[in-house]
């Protein structure tokens, strides 16, 4: 008896490890949104769901963060795949959705849905890897509309977030990593950022503890990405005046065109600065756009400012965007997600820190 229960025991194991596997990775565009609706439902929520998801920037033209893609219950099985869902109806208004959202949760997410106005259901996973699917319901159609303007900050956060993290998985690749870059900047300032193979150590500058990466230069698709630290700094730096006055006087020093005639500054349109959690610390998050001082060319930027305790260093890390012919969204997404790959000596573990500084090659001119 016990040797078939063993048995049963090992084949359950394999069924269940060849469903995870077999579960394929979702596709689509990453600013893609697909939402499962009733046709007459999803205009009533239109606005609500486009004030919360289709907020634009401007890289200087306007992008929308996301777009929402609206799809009938019956099409379902053509989009289940997709990076990005949402299932959304009042529970108990007998649309097609409304009855399969019945069908797929219990009595006791029901009553959630009926009665707490903070209530969202997340699902990751769902049919495809590296897939999130949100369930949105409530107790009737203006209620619902309630629930989803009062949360819209955590279902946008939800949807970055994962994005955020798709994006991670696929940019940082050992194999296209440049360990070298990084062994140089922990050895030699104690801290490191993930470097991609394209980027170039453009400058380190440790009088003015400044270093600058840069893809593609001279390119019409550039990314640019500089760290700054204060040493023996105050946590007063933490306030948007001072951080435009230090970021302007930096590019001025260094990111200037080629003839030396002009500088990059930061453009007083479009301008927002936020609080953010930036690995744990309490950071000043300043997005907008850059120009020249004589216009003529710019861009879109985002910095994260933060003071460092165990260092005693305010940090500034800034990633731009020069790409006059494309789109911006994704690529200042991806600086940013480079951006976050930032840690110091002190949150590295021994074994990367040694890996890190022996990989470093002696031979190789900065």
């Amino acid at each position: 008896m016990k040797k078939v229960i063993y048995y049963i025991s090992i084949f359950i194991i394999i069924i269940l490890s060849f469903s995870c596997e077999t579960k394929k990775n979702a596709f689509g565009l990453e600013d893609e949104i697909y939402v499962i609706a009733d046709s007459s439902e999803y205009e009533e929520l239109k606005m609500s769901l486009e004030s919360t998801f289709e907020i634009e920037i401007n890289t200087p033209l306007p992008e929308k963060l996301f777009t929402l893609k609206p799809v009938r219950l019956k099409d379902i099985d053509r989009f289940k795949t997709r990076k990005n869902i949402i299932i959304v109806a009042p529970i108990s208004s007998n649309s097609d959705v409304s009855n399969y959202i019945n069908q797929i949760v219990d009595d006791s997410i029901k009553s959630l849905f009926n009665n707490q106005e903070d209530f969202l259901l997340f699902k990751n996973d769902l049919w495809a890897k590296n897939q999130l699917v949100t369930v949105l319901s409530a107790k009737n159609m203006q209620e619902l509309e309630f629930k989803i303007l009062k949360n819209k900050d955590k279902l946008l956060y939800a949807y970055q977030k994962k994005s955020n993290d798709r994006l991670r998985e696929s940019l940082y690749n050992a194999k296209y990593e440049r360990k070298e870059i990084e062994g140089i900047l922990l050895r030699d300032f104690g801290w490191i950022i993930y470097v991609q193979a394209d980027f170039k150590l453009a400058k380190k500058d440790s009088v003015n503890n400044f270093v600058w990466l840069r893809r593609s230069p001279n390119s019409d698709m550039e990314r640019w990405i500089f760290v700054h630290w204060i040493e023996n700094a105050s946590p007063l730096y933490l306030n948007i005046d001072s951080i435009l006055n230090i970021r302007n006087r930096l590019t001025e020093k260094y990111y200037r065109t080629s003839d030396d005639s002009a500088f990059v500054v930061v453009s007083e349109n479009f301008l927002t600065t936020s609080e953010v959690n930036f690995n744990n610390r309490y950071a000043i998050l300043t997005q907008g756009l850059w120009d020249l001082n004589v216009k003529g060319m710019g861009g879109p930027f985002i910095n994260y400012t933060f003071y460092d305790e165990k260092s005693n260093r305010i940090y500034m890390l800034d990633g731009s965007i020069y790409a006059p012919k494309y789109y911006k969204r994704n690529l200042i997404q991806q600086v940013d997600v480079l951006l976050q790959s930032f840690m110091t000596k002190d949150e590295l573990p021994k074994e990367k820190v040694d890996d890190l500084i022996e990989s470093i090659d002696e031979s190789v001119k900065y």
